[in-house]
């Protein structure tokens, strides 16, 4: 099978991930396309869930799967939500009310000490058994309300100041040039590269046409 699994189900991660991957030579799959795969992320690091993910994935779809599990650390909460991000005000939490218990433990905190950081651990397993972790950060600030209507999750609340606005502020595009989740994917795509053109053959690019 000429694809790569990208272990979720979240549409909006999803559509990053195709955004960033648009110049691989491979068919994009994701947990949408197989949706008897459920996967209990009950790891207590980044690092771990990423991995339960991916090897469960390749297991069951015979695959090359692409993991990621992402969160959001903030400083003055000494790093929560951190692996609770996506449940962090209980275990079927819509964004809006993540955002809401989030704004509310900040009460009272000023600017400049509601720092944060967006970190991703992105896992690429083969089915021949190999693994391979990346890392990628973002570093920001929170705001005291949500902000913009684009991305998903922290998005509104998460200030960029590079960009000069928050991530949902952001065209995909601008996200996409500085995300933790992008700054992952420019170390794990000469992977991906090498293991498509090993696996299938070049299919019209290289790693040399993408420019990695």
């Amino acid at each position: 099978m000429r694809s790569i699994v990208i272990a979720t189900k979240n549409r909006g991660k999803l559509k990053e991930f195709k955004e960033m991957l648009s110049d691989i030579p491979v068919d994009i799959l994701s947990l949408c396309d197989f949706p008897d795969i459920e996967v209990e992320e009950n790891g207590k690091t980044f690092d771990e869930n990423a991995l339960i993910k991916a090897k469960k994935v390749v297991r069951l779809t015979k695959a090359a799967a692409l993991s990621d599990d992402s969160g959001l650390e903030v400083e003055v909460l000494g790093g929560r939500p951190g692996v609770h991000t996506a449940r962090f005000a209980g275990p079927f939490a819509s964004d809006r009310e993540n955002i809401e218990k989030l704004l509310n433990e900040l009460k009272g905190v000023p600017a400049e000490k509601r720092k944060a950081r967006f970190v991703c651990c992105l896992c690429f397993a083969m089915p021949d058994g190999g693994v391979i972790i990346e890392h990628g950060y973002l570093e920001g600030f929170i705001t005291y309300e949500p902000k913009g209507t684009m991305g998903f999750g922290y998005d509104p609340v998460f200030f960029v100041p590079e960009l000069g606005k928050t991530l949902a502020e952001a065209t995909l595009k601008e996200k996409n040039a500085v995300s933790h989740r992008a700054r992952a994917m420019q170390k794990m795509k000469k992977h991906l590269l090498q293991f498509v053109k090993s696996a299938f053959g070049s299919g019209g690019s290289s790693i040399e046409d993408s420019g990695i």
